[in-house]
């Protein structure tokens, strides 16, 4: 695991800015403590932040091919790289060491940069070809490691964290209003855009090649739509068994201590559960949870480790966001609304004292269909479009329409999932509004006029619609996996993850994304992801011979923090002042008198409004650490 970075020139005699892009490196050396180093030469550099996992002694980037004409950094792992050595070795290459980035300088040397489709893993890597003055950026498939960009007329720039780039002097920080229009609806950003103008992300699965000043970015890979294969339950159970057991059994590879984060639900539990099968010895796992019962699942986390006898190890999170808020805005590089984010950082920084790298259950609610309000009541709405005729629709919700907006005395629940008014509307927009951090209407009354005036032509639906698209043909459930894969999964839940435990240098690898796993579940009846009203039905039957029923049909429990309560006491005041302050009020993204209100109903319990606060509160952090100051002096102090 590593962060990278490098800088490419238009004219190759010109020389580097070597002060320039030993900072970039510099700034992201969380993400690799153990080693920094660079390839440098007129023209060109490259840096590299290694965490040491495999090839300990050997392993440091750049590494090259034979003659040293090509060069690559990586970040992340590569699983299959033992298989792809033996293929090239067998075609006459020459390796100097045993790490898995090797692989990737010689399979371009054999394949060009198609190589990236034989590669299976987790990876963003920079490779850079002296003799056709080539620079090859590629991400994996689901988008795991992160990687920016940016480009002019005289250099192209690239780092794992957006902070890397802004270490250039001449990078402008005008934030991207339509972006941060985004972030209001979904609370995180959408890729490729990034909260800044001039700044992108190279798309997962996707490979950019930069040659003597221009860029081409194609896609490499897609979730298969090619139907449904699979539709019988033994069938299902023992082709996931396999495909799930061998990319567990890869990713146990390492060279240093390894173990994994166990929530106690279904994902995390298949995981763990897998990975004593296959293990020589008791899995390290590790959890973390809360005072608040309500919000703990530590006594389903200890129940699975006792099921597989575990080496458990268990954290409280006390309420000290005060402390950790400022430096989690930091390793996000972009507004980040998703609260989680504070227990996966504890969690990592937990297992970090005892492992190097940990297996995740991400993915496992994105490729089984594990959301069971979304994608249960989805089910009823689509039901009750296709039975009501349009103009009786219209009809009904039209005037529900008129009022509806005004119901701010309902739950959140119920204001985010209102039947009738979804039903109204067409599939896709119901999906978007159920997503939504605020709303439309929501928005028109806390966003500041100029601010909709200059946003007007935007909308934030196109970050899916052309996702929708692409599956249009498909069943519902299986075009709302796709669409969560391409948005939620990239954009929240991964994000989440790298920046949560690359700030506690801790890989995390996930075997439910592998992209074996994820061809095979598309291939697999719908019915049998989301069965009556049972989520993730397939895992849950998989696991049955192994854990106690009441673990796995357990009621579904989000990986959430006591929010409203901890804003009305712990962070009261730093609330205050994040939100209330002249410097916030004086942004002009929001109207202070209604972010007032908000505060106010919720510190009175009229309301519950910890989330849009939350957000509101990490935006304006934001603002302050990475716009009013330079980000490398690192997290600030409200």
């Amino acid at each position: 695991m590593c962060g990278i970075a490098g800088i490419v020139y238009a004219d190759p005699q010109r020389p580097l800015e070597r002060d320039l892009l030993e900072r970039m490196g510099s700034v992201i050396a969380h993400r690799g403590p153990d080693a920094g180093t660079f390839h440098a030469q007129p023209g060109v550099g490259l840096a590299s932040r290694r965490l040491r996992i495999i090839d300990v002694s050997g392993g440091d980037q750049p590494i090259y091919n034979e003659d040293r004409t090509k060069a690559v950094v990586l970040n992340g792992e590569i699983y299959n790289f033992a298989e792809l050595r033996r293929e090239l070795e067998a075609r006459g290459h020459h390796f100097r060491s045993r790490s898995d980035t090797e692989a990737i300088v010689h399979a371009y040397e054999e394949y060009g940069v198609r190589c990236v489709e034989r590669l299976r893993g987790m990876f963003a890597f920079a490779l850079w070809d002296e003799t056709e003055r080539r620079l090859v950026l590629a991400r994996d498939r689901a988008g795991k490691k992160p990687l920016y960009y940016t480009e002019d007329f005289e250099r192209f720039c690239f780092a794992s964290e957006l902070k890397a780039l802004l270490q250039d002097p001449a990078r402008k920080r005008a934030i991207k209003l339509e972006a941060l229009d985004d972030y209001f609806s979904f609370g995180c950003l959408q890729g490729p855009a990034t909260i800044l103008e001039g700044v992108v992300q190279l798309p997962p699965a996707h490979v950019l090649v930069w040659e003597r000043g221009a860029v081409r970015v194609s896609e490499y890979w897609d979730v298969p739509r090619g139907g449904v294969t699979i539709r019988d339950e033994r069938k299902a159970l023992e082709g996931f068994a396999e495909v799930f057991s061998d990319a567990v059994r890869v990713r146990l590879v390492s060279d240093v201590a390894l173990g994994a984060f166990l929530s106690g639900g279904v994902d995390s539990s298949a995981v763990v559960t897998a990975m004593a099968t296959l293990g020589s010895g008791p899995v390290v796992t590790t959890s973390v949870g809360f005072a608040n019962r309500e919000f703990s699942e530590l006594p389903y986390s200890r129940m699975v480790a006792e099921a597989v006898g575990s080496e458990h190890h268990e954290l409280i999170v006390e309420p000290r966001a005060v402390d950790v808020l400022p430096r989690l805005v930091w390793h996000l590089d972009e507004p980040f609304a998703d609260s989680s984010a504070l227990p996966t950082y504890y969690l990592a920084a937990a297992a970090r004292e005892r492992v190097t790298v940990a297996l995740s259950g991400d993915g496992g609610d994105e490729v089984f269909a594990g959301y069971q309000r979304r994608y249960g009541l989805n089910r009823w709405e689509v039901r009750a479009r296709r039975w009501l005729p349009a103009w009786l629709r219209a009809g009904v919700v039209g005037p529900l329409g008129s009022v509806y907006p005004k119901a701010d005395w309902l739950p959140r629940p119920l204001r985010a999932k209102c039947f009738l008014q979804n039903v109204g509307t067409t599939f896709e927009r119901a999906y978007f509004n159920d997503l939504s951090l605020f709303r439309t209407h929501e928005k028109s009354k806390l966003l500041a006029p100029e601010f909709l005036r200059q946003t007007s032509g935007h909308d934030p639906f196109t970050a899916f619609r052309g996702h929708f698209e692409r599956v249009g043909g498909l069943d519902p459930l299986s075009q709302l996996l796709y669409v969560d894969l391409k948005t939620w999964l990239a954009n929240d839940i991964l994000v989440k993850v790298d920046r949560m435990s690359m700030a506690n240098s801790l890989e995390v690898r996930s075997p439910l994304l592998d992209h074996k796993v994820i061809e095979f579940a598309a291939t697999v009846a719908p019915d049998l992801k989301y069965r009556g009203g049972t989520s993730k039905y397939l895992l849950k039957r998989y696991l049955e011979p192994q854990l106690p029923a009441n673990l796995i049909h357990r009621r579904k429990q989000g990986f959430e923090i006591p929010l409203g309560q901890w804003l009305r006491a712990d962070l009261r005041d730093l609330g205050e002042e994040l939100l209330l302050s002249r410097v916030a009020r004086e942004r002009g993204y929001v109207r202070a008198d209604h972010v007032r209100r908000m505060w106010e109903h919720h510190q009175r319990r009229l309301r519950n409004h910890g989330a849009q606060l939350w957000a509101l509160m990490v935006l304006e952090l934001w603002h302050r650490t990475f716009i009013d100051q330079d980000p490398s002096r690192g997290p600030i102090t409200p």
